[in-house]
């Protein structure tokens, strides 16, 4: 069944409650609303589905978490951003931003609050928590993982994110269900509206990971677009640490020449950016024609200044970012980002997965990015 079949099969939505943790309202409220017009074809109109909750804290800076309405006997679907920077809470006088810490303990306060009445626990964390550190390469903390399995203990049926760092995580749970998604047709979805001119002949297009860690993602890209793939290898110096990792002493190109052709580069987020300016540079240099990056996670953390830069230099034309973390203002008025929205996706799923239907098509959109392609070639014709 295609997926918006499923709305029209004449089925209501089976108790459907949507909790939005601080941080994620807009997005969830973009994803109800999806869900409020599909509701409206079938026997029941709901005007919401969000559930009140809220998580507030002591000026000590304990908290705790509040459900505003019964959740008993309810498919419960909590929306966390633990990438929310921007959410602040007073403590002892001090204005304090919420880190990944304080978003996950959040969530585990509106699951106990829930009391264990609801029918299912669906946590949806689009940038997983502690997903950067997922595996040791020493005497490490295992914070992924252990975050999954607190999850479970908890009562969590399912947990839904996107291009999670290391899929391989899901190991840690191997009986609570965790879908990683990726927004690939709603990247290319956003290419194709922006820049309605582009080829994306063999000749004129290619696609480069920027790291072997990268590859499956920019490998899908390659394979759907029907163009060739180009990597970058990070020489590290194992000899230092910096900041908790082995710094990158160059970056290696391998693959075909990139003279006189679009560049498309994906990974899972842009946390500094450096390593991707690198690329871009590397790629002008060459005589690249375009160059777009693509990230699932748009952070910023060293702020925007180089990409203003490399922008004004005309080495970068764009960067890509989802809606599924925070954005600031002033990264949505710069002239090379374009904001990815993943409601409608996230809407699907949701849908599917409340209606008991298969989300298969969901997880690889394959077909949907064929016809898209073949839409977009018709037009450009």
């Amino acid at each position: 069944m295609d997926a918006e079949q499923i709305f029209h099969t004449g089925n209501s939505f089976l108790r459907l409650g949507i909790i939005a943790l601080r941080g994620a309202e807009d997005l969830a409220h973009k994803i109800d609303r999806f869900l409020v017009e599909w509701a409206a074809m079938g026997p029941e109109a709901r005007d919401t589905f969000i559930i009140g909750a809220e998580c507030p804290r002591f000026s000590s800076g304990d908290g705790k978490g509040i459900i505003k309405e019964s959740v008993r006997g309810m498919d419960i679907y909590i929306i966390v951003d633990v990438g929310n920077y921007n959410c602040t809470y007073n403590m002892f006088g001090y204005l304090n931003h919420m880190s990944p810490d304080d978003h996950f303990a959040d969530l585990k306060r509106i699951i106990q609050a829930a009391s264990g009445k609801a029918s299912s626990i669906t946590v949806i964390m689009p940038q997983l928590y502690g997903a950067r550190q997922h595996r040791r390469a020493a005497r490490e903390s295992l914070d992924c993982a252990v975050a999954l399995q607190e999850l479970q203990a908890m009562g969590v049926k399912n947990v839904i994110t996107f291009d999670t760092h290391d899929a391989r995580v899901q190991n840690a749970v191997p009986l609570m269900g965790l879908d990683n998604l990726m927004p690939h047709y709603q990247v290319l979805k956003a290419l194709f509206k922006r820049y309605p001119d582009i080829s994306t002949s063999k000749e004129k297009f290619m696609v480069v990971s920027p790291d072997e860690g990268a590859m499956n993602r920019n490998m899908y890209y390659s394979s759907v677009l029907g163009v060739n793939l180009g990597m970058f290898y990070k020489r590290r110096d194992y000899s230092r640490m910096v900041n908790g990792r082995n710094p990158i002493v160059a970056h290696e190109y391998l693959g075909d020449r990139v003279d006189g052709k679009s560049i498309l580069v994906a990974d899972d987020l842009i946390s500094s950016g450096e390593s991707m300016l690198d690329i871009a540079y590397y790629m002008k240099k060459h005589n690249a024609a375009r160059f777009f990056a693509t990230a699932t996670y748009a952070l910023f953390t060293n702020g925007l200044a180089l990409f203003d830069k490399a922008y004004t230099d005309g080495v970068i034309d764009c960067v890509f970012g989802t809606n599924m973390t925070y954005i600031s203002d002033e990264l949505r008025k710069r002239p090379w980002f374009c904001e990815v929205d993943c409601s409608k996706y996230i809407a699907y799923i949701i849908a599917a997965m409340n209606h008991n239907v298969s989300v298969s098509a969901l997880l690889d959109p394959h077909e949907k990015i064929k016809k898209l392609i073949e839409v977009y070639h018709t037009d450009l014709n």
